[in-house]
């Protein structure tokens, strides 16, 4: 009861707190970034993935400066949600990261994911270079052109822009409240079929 209720108030004094900008990753990391819808989840599914070295939650795509995440949730700011990767591009190729991400979301529905509903819970890749550009659309024009969708991609392919570090309180949050777990409790039909991807929902 006494963990239930510190994490509550941690993510409610979290609600209103500023957002820092993040910066480039370290020497020798590339880096890139997912929005698909909840990003407790997205960091989730990535996490596990050999060769990433950090997910950062945070806010990117919209106008509003160092956004707070209620005003995030407020849908006033053009925010998503979304997933900071840094990995190591000699031990996991952007590729790889964009087949998890693909395997992890519901690409045919806009502005939701699964019973999270609103704007900041859309869908994107945030291309970092003309190179993932590139990559992102074939990979989305290739899932497309299976014929497994019940509809059309929907999921934005856009340039990277500033992102902004969730607060702490957001940060590994499925490790503490054992997202997986609930996950498991509440079974979520992933229309993108194939290989068994990284992470624990989907091992």
């Amino acid at each position: 009861m006494k963990r239930t209720w510190f994490v509550a108030l941690l993510t409610g004094l979290a609600a209103n707190a500023a957002a820092q900008r993040v910066a480039e990753p370290p020497e020798g990391l590339a880096q890139a970034t997912f929005a698909g819808g909840c990003f407790w989840c997205v960091e989730e599914a990535f996490d596990p993935v050999d060769g990433v070295e950090a997910t950062i939650s945070g806010y990117t795509g919209g106008e509003t400066e160092h956004p707070s995440y209620k005003q995030v949730a407020s849908g006033y700011t053009d925010h998503a949600e979304a997933v900071r990767v840094h990995y190591d591009p000699d031990t996991v190729d952007y590729e790889r990261l964009v087949e998890v991400f693909w395997h992890n979301i519901d690409p045919t529905v806009a502005d939701r994911q699964f019973c999270d509903q609103g704007a900041q819970y859309r869908t994107a890749i945030f291309y970092h270079n003309e190179r993932q550009k590139r990559l992102a659309e074939a990979s989305r024009d290739a899932i497309e052109e299976s014929g497994q969708l019940p509809g059309p991609v929907v999921t934005d392919i856009e340039a990277a822009g500033p992102f902004y570090r969730a607060q702490e309180a957001h940060q590994d949050y499925y490790r503490r409240l054992n997202v997986a777990q609930w996950r498991a409790s509440h079974p979520i039909a992933f229309p993108v079929q194939g290989p068994p991807v990284c992470g624990p929902t989907h091992a």
